[in-house]
């Protein structure tokens, strides 16, 4: 978090990584992120992983599946729904807390 808030920024750009023409982000990561990976140790690790990593988390915390879409920038809710992967702890607990709920009904 520290080393994105320290990178130097575009005076008027809302990106943290701007592109080349001014009001533009970076596209075509490719060399960048091979070059990061690399340093990092992280050779097996793509930034398609990191997407399926956020939204998985953010799915786990309570976010809708609108929220987490617009946050990865998808238009349809189908291609976020790919993406959210719960882990199976998340989906134990869930049917944890719904089997005691009613349970209680019953009681």
């Amino acid at each position: 978090m520290q080393l994105l808030a320290d990178l130097p920024r575009s005076a008027g750009s809302r990106w943290v990584i701007p592109g080349r023409k001014p009001g533009t982000h970076m596209v075509r990561l490719g060399n960048a992120w091979r070059l990061l990976r690399k340093r990092a140790g992280l050779d097996d690790v793509r930034l398609h992983d990191l997407r399926h990593s956020f939204a998985s988390s953010a799915l786990a915390l309570g976010e809708s599946l609108p929220m987490i879409a617009r946050l990865l920038g998808h238009r349809q809710i189908a291609s976020t729904a790919r993406y959210a992967h719960l882990a199976r702890a998340s989906v134990h607990e869930a049917a944890a807390r719904v089997a005691e709920s009613l349970a209680e009904d019953v009681l």
